[in-house]
Formats: C-alpha cells, structure tokens, sequence
C-alpha cells in the first residue's frame, strides 16, 4: 500500500507521539511504503526544528534520520492546483507521481478534499482503521 504522510503528521508522530506514532512504526511493515518529494522532507525537517525549538524539553520517540529509512524519496513531476492552501498541492502532486492510493494528514486543507482522483485523503485514525482491515483480510485469505 503506497501513501504520502503529511507533515504535521510526521512532526506529531516525532514528538507526540500518539496515533501518529503508531502510523510511522507501520513504515516497517513490508506491504507499507510512504513517499515524498524533496519538497516535503525539506518542510519535514524545518517544521521539526522550529518545534524542536519551542520544545526543547521534549523527548523524541525517533530522529528525522530514522524516519527517512522507511521513506521513498523521488522528486515530484506533476503540477496540480488543487488545495486552497497551495502549499498543500505537494502532497497530492507525490501521491500522484508515486501512485499513491492515501494521503494521510491533520491539514484542514487536504482532509476538506476526502479524494483527489483516486487518492483518499485521510486521518491517521482513518488511516490505521482502513489498514487494519486490509491487513485482517489478507491475514485471513492465507
């Protein structure tokens, strides 16, 4: 299953922890795979340093490093304009170019969407629920 992760997402999951967290620990599963443009890791880790920086107090559950293992990291190609945010478009473009069937995000702006095409565009809850049960099916057919 192939997904885009939106950063406020990864941020949280780095942290917060919390659903998010549990999210990122399902990248080492092998039938999961996320993907990102450059674009996008660029935001992830400023996005992580300025929260970093309002809480530096705050202990981690992973590095950016770590995190970057279980991402595919391909430039993007596409140009969509389809987000009222339009720093968002970066999301759907990915998901495109990478053949991605979700988008998982907190952004107001993308969750508005719920589809682009053929991509859901989910909450981590949304998300997990519709992973488990995917899971769960293919469990059970072996």
């Amino acid at each position: 299953m192939r997904i885009v992760i939106d950063t406020n997402v990864v941020v949280s999951a780095i942290v917060f922890g919390g659903q998010p967290w549990k999210l990122i620990k399902c990248l080492t599963n092998s039938d999961l795979d996320a993907y990102a443009s450059i674009q996008i890791v660029e935001e992830y880790k400023s996005t992580l340093l300025r929260l970093l920086k309002k809480y530096p107090e705050k202990e981690i559950h992973t590095t950016m490093e770590e995190f970057e293992k279980y991402i595919h990291v391909l430039p993007s190609h596409s140009h969509i304009e389809a987000c009222r945010d339009p720093d968002d478009n970066k999301f759907i473009e990915c998901a495109i170019d990478n053949r991605c069937i979700y988008i998982v995000s907190g952004d107001k702006d993308l969750l508005v969407l719920e589809q682009y095409e053929d991509i859901g565009i989910l909450t981590v809850s949304e998300f997990l629920e519709q992973y488990e049960k995917k899971r769960h099916k293919n469990s059970t057919k072996n």
